[in-house]
């Protein structure tokens, strides 16, 4: 009976922002422009970190990691909305949707590890100056990022599992511009109160550990920070992590304000304005953050855009 139920909805239709009428020509515009930054911002970030070696060490290898799957995750998200935006059919079909859910938590799951164990790389590199290059060794950092990669992906296994293993019977209109957790599982006909609690419990698990960790890691940093006798070098420490910290809040900040709340308190309209915020906005952020206040990457970008820069006509 739920085979049924289920198979007589193929395909969805996300409602976006197709009540903004005319208006949606501009967004298109305004995101296909941010868009198109992003992608530039991160391919530049990955370009300078590989040619430039003086950024060859864990810190910039984990930024050029993030760099590539925030690209990949904006590529999950944005192409099809900036679609439907000026398309008059907005449907997408059932496979299409799992698939694009399973990809956006998988990818979400694993920044938010990578983001822990870039504070991890902090607090060693801080906090264990002296053994940085032995506790952070390549292998080390190999290891955590397919940690990172193969938690976030199985997280989202059982994410697509519990959302897509209830019958759709009734609407197949999402209220938002893509395939999301809840918007999708509150058009199920059945009670999905206890899947709703597991994928509670598995936001805790991807976003309140990680950040736990990372507040941990910033207390003994704070703490040896002020040991260090000069200003300047309290300063020149607290820069290396500024960049850290911005990308922390602002990540964290909108996915634990859409994720760690009861369904009951969903609202679409609000919701959607966050959901823009983190999944078009943040990767623009990051890219932009690790380039404008951090000392190392703007020397190197200069360096390498003066070497494949065309020769000055004497």
């Amino acid at each position: 009976m739920r085979r049924q139920n289920q198979s007589m909805i193929t395909e969805f239709i996300l409602i976006g922002f197709s009540n903004l009428g005319d208006l949606q020509i501009l967004l298109f515009f305004l995101f296909l422009l941010v868009y198109l930054t992003t992608l530039m911002a991160n391919a530049t970030i990955m370009t300078v970190i590989r040619l430039d070696r003086t950024l060859h060490n864990p810190m910039y290898f984990f930024l050029f990691v993030l760099s590539c799957s925030e690209t990949c995750y904006t590529l999950v998200i944005v192409p099809k909305m900036l679609t439907n935006l000026l398309s008059t059919s907005q449907t997408i079909s059932f496979p299409a949707c799992a698939a694009q859910l399973y990809f956006f938590v998988g990818l979400a799951c694993t920044n938010c590890f990578l983001i822990a164990v870039m504070g991890y790389d902090r607090y060693v590199a801080i906090c264990n100056p002296l053994n940085y290059t032995l506790v952070v060794s390549r292998a080390t950092c190999v290891q955590l990022i397919l940690a990172s990669s193969c938690c976030g992906f199985l997280i989202s296994v059982v994410v697509n599992v519990l959302v897509f293993s209830v019958p759709f019977c009734a609407s197949n209109r999402i209220n938002h511009f893509f395939c999301d957790i809840f918007p999708v599982i509150k058009l199920g006909c059945t009670d999905t109160n206890v899947k709703e609690m597991v994928i509670f419990f598995l936001s805790i698990l991807v976003l309140l550990v990680p950040l736990v960790l990372i507040f941990i890691s910033y207390i003994f940093i704070v703490s040896t920070i002020l040991k260090i006798a000069s200003a300047e070098g309290q300063r020149k420490a607290f820069a290396t992590c500024a960049s850290h910290l911005t990308v922390v809040i602002v990540h964290y900040g909108c996915a634990s304000f859409i994720y760690l709340r009861p369904t009951s308190l969903y609202s679409s309209e609000k919701d959607r304005l966050v959901a823009v915020t983190y999944t078009v906005i943040t990767p623009l952020l990051n890219p932009l953050v690790y380039t404008l206040r951090n000392k190392e990457v703007k020397t190197a970008l200069s360096k390498v855009l003066s070497r494949y820069s065309f020769p000055k006509t004497v």
